[in-house]
């Protein structure tokens, strides 16, 4: 009897790790710092997506006019052809900017956006975190 192939199978790649994941996925579209990114969605320019859970949200409070959209949600929300999109989600053209608590989980979500289409999406660099430290307006 012979051995199962190893993980890697035959000529399928090793597995990345997540510390290589995020550096492959942020180099597939430019991030947003936090000050562009208020500027951008005081402009109109941008819709602002906070993927907090709720517990870091009644902690450290909420950026004024972002939407919250828990992750477990986001796909079927900011689709433009999903029959459960918000009213913002108006089109594949719209500018969003995923916001985590640190800049980490949102890049994840950013790149799946782009999978919907939404090849706009970004996500800020450093999370809510980064916003709150450039002293940017917080609720």
């Amino acid at each position: 009897m012979s051995a199962a192939p190893g993980p890697t199978g035959h000529g399928t790649p090793p597995p990345l790790g997540i510390d290589e994941l995020l550096v492959r996925v942020r180099a597939s579209f430019e991030r947003i710092e936090p000050q562009e990114a208020y500027e951008a969605a005081r402009a109109g320019d941008a819709l602002l997506v906070d993927i907090r859970y709720a517990a870091l949200r009644e902690r450290d409070g909420l950026i004024p006019g972002a939407v919250v959209v828990e992750r477990n949600e986001l796909e079927w929300r900011l689709d433009p052809q999903g029959s459960h999109r918000l009213p913002e989600a108006t089109g594949h053209a719209l500018r969003i900017v995923v916001i985590c608590n640190e800049g980490y989980a949102s890049t994840l979500a950013a790149q799946s956006l782009h999978h919907l289409g939404l090849h706009r999406a970004t996500d800020l660099v450093g999370g809510f975190q980064a916003w709150r430290r450039a002293g940017l307006p917080v609720v």
